[in-house]
């Protein structure tokens, strides 16, 4: 899927991935606290702290804090890491002093099944553990960071076989069965605040908690969400339409790509911890 774009860019057409990943960028504000993910989220967040957000922190679990990488890291133990990081801490250090305790802003996940609460699975494909038709990489440090963090944004391509009704397997509590399931867990993070798919974006309603279509993407129509999706899917009252990338946009994200070991897009794996991109969070 390609689509036309904004009046004056000079790229011709951007893809439906490449919209999913500006879209995720733009929901990243400066000066926040991010733990990245790589591949999709990585990717995101590069962009995010290229274009809008100069004073985004980017923290990897691997240990690294402030890392400003100067292409798209392979893994979370790419050297480019910790090269460029303010400082470099146990793995340890980050799961107990920084995202356990709530000081981490904001935390990025993709997902194998997404329900209408935001919960996700990364774990099994089928309805036996023990014999699934796909067994995913698992759950990694997701569970932790959908527990705590003080939001969370979930990416992933939205397909009727992903966005499902029922998980096979709830491997990372998003907002429970709804309303106020993670207050009466005890959950300190606020959970998923906004999915972002390569069809729009979805946002859980204020009280219910069950994801609303808020925001399509150019060329998207509502029909076309719903028919992406595994349940009745609401639809917001105001549907709004996402701007489409600007040549800037654009243009960085295809330097970042092209400047990666191996070059080209990574947006379209999914690995460990549910992180659309590579292996680890």
């Amino acid at each position: 899927m390609s689509s036309r774009a904004e009046p004056g860019t000079d790229a011709a057409t951007w893809t439906a991935a490449e919209m999913m990943t500006i879209a995720a960028a733009r929901a990243l504000p400066d000066g926040a606290t991010c733990l990245v993910g790589i591949g999709l989220p990585s990717t995101a967040a590069n962009l995010a702290r290229c274009v809008h957000a100069r004073g985004l922190v980017l923290v990897y679990e691997s240990g690294t804090i402030g890392a400003k990488p100067e292409y798209l890291p392979l893994s979370i133990g790419d050297g480019i890491l910790a090269e460029t990081a303010d400082i470099v801490v146990g793995l340890v250090e980050i799961f107990n002093y920084w995202l356990q305790p709530g000081r981490i802003d904001v935390g990025f996940l993709g997902a194998a099944q997404v329900d209408r609460f935001g919960n996700i699975n990364t774990t099994v494909i089928g309805s036996s553990y023990t014999s699934p038709k796909v067994r995913l990489p698992g759950a990694g440090g997701a569970p932790e960071i959908a527990a705590s963090c003080a939001a969370v944004i979930i990416v992933a391509r939205q397909t009727r076989d992903r966005f499902v009704d029922r998980l096979d397997f709830v491997t990372s509590l998003g907002h429970g069965a709804g309303g106020d399931e993670r207050r009466r867990l005890g959950l300190r993070g606020g959970g998923p605040t906004a999915v972002i798919t390569d069809l729009g974006v979805l946002e859980p309603d204020p009280l219910t908690r069950e994801l609303v279509l808020t925001r399509v993407h150019p060329g998207v129509t509502a029909a076309d969400a719903q028919a992406a999706t595994g349940w009745e899917l609401r639809v917001a009252a105001t549907l709004e339409a996402t701007p489409p990338p600007t040549e800037e946009e654009l243009r960085v994200l295809r330097e970042l790509e092209a400047a990666r070991p191996g070059g080209g897009p990574i947006t379209d794996r999914v690995g460990a911890a549910g992180v659309v991109g590579g292996a680890g969070t």
